[in-house]
């Protein structure tokens, strides 16, 4: 069974998040597209929002999300209690995300990396496992009570 991926963009990445949903439904992937369905003009939380809660409540095991600088999406997702977004412009990052963070939503900045590299940190974020461990013990801290 593959994993459920959750994906969403502002008008700034609607052209990544075309790109990437095809690859992650190439790569085999099961993917519920949060929109925009265009490259107008549209407000980032309109669309970060439903993918964190589509995360956040199991409806997908990881998500994918994507605006210029990608800082107005981890900002909004991370708002949600069982999110942690990572923003990440490099495959590193994407992967330290996952192992010592385990983020369960990526951030990609589409004004400041090529599709391919987009390509590859997503690609290396929904392959990649959560290490546990000492991580665990910080991750767990996380959360507010």
């Amino acid at each position: 069974m593959s994993k459920k991926i959750a994906i969403g963009s502002d008008h700034a990445g609607f052209e990544y998040k075309t790109a990437l949903v095809d690859f992650l439904k190439s790569e085999g992937y099961d993917v519920q597209d949060f929109g925009p369905a265009t490259g107008d003009s549209v407000d980032y939380p309109d669309f970060a929002h439903p993918v964190a809660s589509s995360v956040e409540n199991n409806e997908n095991e990881l998500g994918v999300l994507i605006c210029g600088s990608a800082n107005g999406v981890a900002i909004t997702a991370n708002k949600h209690q069982g999110i942690r977004a990572a923003i990440a412009w490099q495959n590193e990052i994407s992967a330290l995300a996952r192992q010592h963070n385990n983020a369960n939503v990526v951030c990609i900045p589409a004004r400041f990396i090529d599709i391919d590299l987009a390509k590859k940190i997503v690609n290396t974020f929904v392959t990649t496992d959560f290490e546990g461990g000492r991580h665990a013990t910080r991750v767990n801290k996380i959360a507010c009570s």
